[in-house]
């Protein structure tokens, strides 16, 4: 089935600004060194299908593999009292770009800031690595809430296009 997406990708270029100290009571956030597929297949088909991530359902444990067992990616686990609730993936593009690749948190913590809080310890990480820019993208099937979420912690739309997408009429399930 095709659908009319709008993807909308934005930027923080004044990264002078600090974002505001995470306020979750028991939140952490993890960085998970070893590369493993199917922890992140778990939270991108988790999350991903309330948000029509449609990208990845179809890599096999060798295209995951190949794909986060790369220098420049980075995944981290956002964990409440000890459980985790979602993640972010980083990838350092060069030395002056970091980009936002993946976000999302799993569908019984959402609503709780849990996203805000991840989005906030990510950008945190981001500036460690001294870039002069951070970038992401959002598209109109997204959470409703993204778009102004990013926009109120400084980020800025750079540039906005509209496409047709196919879509599966089914979404994989995990076993």
């Amino acid at each position: 089935m095709q659908r009319t997406v709008t993807v909308f990708y934005l930027e923080l270029n004044n990264i002078s600004i600090q974002p505001p100290p995470v306020d979750v009571a028991g939140f952490d956030f993890r960085r998970a060194l070893i590369p493993c597929p199917e922890l992140n297949r778990f939270f991108y088909i988790t999350i991903g299908k309330n948000w029509n991530w449609i990208d990845r359902v179809l890599w096999t444990n060798e295209n995951w593999f190949d794909y986060l067992n790369r220098p420049e990616l980075e995944t981290w686990i956002a964990y409440l009292d000890g459980t985790p609730v979602g993640y972010m993936e980083l990838e350092i593009q060069d030395e002056q770009t970091v980009q936002i690749s993946y976000l999302g948190i799993l569908p019984q913590f959402s609503g709780k800031g849990l996203g805000k809080a991840t989005l906030i310890a990510g950008i945190r990480r981001s500036l460690e690595l001294q870039p002069r820019r951070i970038w992401l993208n959002t598209c109109s099937l997204d959470s409703p809430a993204a778009l102004k979420l990013y926009q109120s912690i400084g980020f800025r739309i750079f540039k906005e296009e509209t496409l047709m997408r196919e879509f599966p009429d089914t979404y994989p399930v995990l076993l």
